[in-house]
């Protein structure tokens, strides 16, 4: 899958979860849906994965994130 098509499916995904929820949920709540949506696009997807960020020198591996067809998101 092209970037630019995993970029469209993910915000689009994001956009069906909150007109579907709408606003005022906790994070954990919008991101088990994203998660499902995705899923039912055809998207690999996992949550809580850790990903090391860099911050002023220094390596945080406790930052997790959502990763979708082995990218970032």
């Amino acid at each position: 899958m092209q970037l630019n098509d995993l970029t469209y499916a993910v915000i689009g995904g994001a956009i069906e979860v909150h007109r579907v929820l709408g606003p005022g949920l906790l994070e954990g709540a919008y991101e088990v849906c994203l998660q499902h949506e995705l899923r039912l696009r055809g998207l690999k997807v996992e949550r809580q994965v850790v990903l090391p960020v860099q911050y002023k020198g220094v390596t945080i591996e406790e930052a997790t994130g959502l990763t979708c067809s082995s990218k970032s998101v």
